[in-house]
């Protein structure tokens, strides 16, 4: 017991000591690219804080733990949604630009709902068992490849602005971070955020099976937010550092991430049963993005103020609760 809750305190200092590095250093990335915060936060960060959930859902897929790699995906895709969006906007209202409103969130609720439908495929089609195939896992890993065609098209015309714009409204009068620090930034925090969430989980997990918990619930709480605890931890950070555009690409990126790549390579490794997945969960996630896309042209246009992102956290609050009492 001791040794796991060194894990669980070592890998929380790696993950953020990582998200401070990742953020430093992908931010001059941007700066000196000419490439804004969201589209590093789409792509740099979305990818490096997905590698937990990658490497666990791709070898739980591998060890044939269906569970553990579905429940990984779906439980940390509500923690990006309600808990991190939630915690960011309670620290810093999230301003969010007409181009993410239309393009980029529709795509985490897409995501959301072609996981929904796949997640019901006995009362779609008739199917005898609600199995996440190979055929699912190459669509999916499709997506992807249009998600990333679309970011990097979005990064080209931001480049082409850049250069149009006059050099008085482009320089920046603070003197640059060199690439090689910028780069050395960027690896330390990942190898940190990646290190650490495994620790984190392995030492989470092992105290949660002691005290007999199942592992329906450790997958889509404890394993799901461990490994969300990169994104947590990176885009709060940035959140503090005024950069709420890279704070909210990660989230969104993640996301996509999360289903379309992680979800799609497991599921070409070897079929995915949903098993104890259910609709509550799956339509929980879907809710969750719906809330996030509405609460960000309500009330206050195309922000995510601090009471809709304590309702978030709350919401999560909801559905943690409500599982502990299904028990």
């Amino acid at each position: 017991m001791f040794l796991d809750l060194v894990f669980l305190v070592g890998g929380l200092a790696l993950i953020l000591f990582g998200a401070n590095w990742l953020t430093d250093g992908a931010s001059a990335i941007a700066k000196r690219w000419g490439v804004s915060d969201m589209v590093v936060g789409l792509t740099v960060v979305a990818f490096g804080t997905s590698a937990p959930e990658l490497v666990i859902s791709v070898m739980s897929a591998i060890n044939g733990n269906a569970g553990i790699a579905i429940g990984n995906v779906v439980g940390s895709n509500i923690f990006n949604v309600l808990v991190i969006i939630g915690i960011t906007a309670l620290i810093r209202p999230i301003r969010i630009d007409r181009n993410t409103m239309t393009k980029d969130i529709p795509l985490v609720a897409l995501s959301a709902l072609a996981l929904l439908a796949i997640g019901n495929s006995p009362l779609l089609d008739g199917a005898q068992e609600n199995i996440l195939t190979r055929v699912d896992g190459i669509l999916l890993l499709l997506f992807f490849a249009i998600f990333m065609r679309h970011t990097f098209s979005t990064a080209r015309q931001e480049e082409a602005l850049q250069k149009t714009e006059p050099a008085s409204e482009t320089k920046d009068a603070s003197r640059p971070m060199s690439v090689l620090k910028s780069i050395l930034l960027v690896v330390c925090g990942l190898a940190g955020l990646i290190v650490g969430g495994d620790r984190f989980v392995a030492g989470a997990s092992a105290v949660a099976s002691s005290m007999g918990v199942s592992d329906a619930l450790i997958g889509l709480t404890i394993v799901a937010a461990g490994t969300s605890l990169p994104e947590l931890a990176t885009s709060v950070t940035a959140a503090l550092k005024g950069k709420t555009g890279i704070a909210l690409g990660n989230v969104i990126g993640s996301n996509i991430f999360n289903i379309f790549l992680v979800l799609g390579c497991s599921a070409t490794i070897r079929p995915l049963p949903f098993g104890s997945i259910g609709n509550f969960d799956l339509l929980t996630l879907t809710g969750a993005c719906a809330l996030f896309w509405l609460f960000g042209w309500f009330f206050r246009e195309r922000t995510i103020t601090r009471a809709e992102g304590a309702i978030l956290f709350l919401g999560y609050l909801g559905y943690v609760g409500w599982l502990i009492k299904s028990l």
